[in-house]
């Protein structure tokens, strides 16, 4: 197996350009969490950054400060497993991308 150490320095710089195209374009990414049948609903951008908040009449109606609370948590937690799925997604594309001698 010949591997040119020239060709893994290439990849490895353009490997680090994809990744920091990526870290720029977090911004853009954007994940909605919902809970409660849509009565709260959050918006987060890759950069973990809240950037909006819905919240229903009727879940502001909630006697129990505690439902609207979890209602809350529940929405975060939903966007956040959203957010990552994308993340792993745009990753995955960038990893995808990379041609490694010796590993094909």
């Amino acid at each position: 197996m010949d591997i040119n150490p020239f060709d893994l320095f290439k990849n490895a710089q353009k490997f680090q350009e994809q990744m920091g195209s990526l870290q720029t374009r977090l911004g853009d990414i954007r994940a909605t969490g919902s809970s409660g049948g849509g009565m709260v609903e959050l918006d987060i951008n890759g950069k973990m950054e809240l950037k909006a908040v819905r919240i229903t009449p009727e879940a502001m109606e909630f006697k129990d400060n505690e439902m609207l609370q979890d209602l809350i948590l529940a929405a975060f937690t939903s966007a956040m497993e959203k957010m990552k799925e994308a993340i792993n997604a745009e990753v995955g594309t960038v990893a995808g991308n990379l041609e490694i001698p010796g590993l094909s």
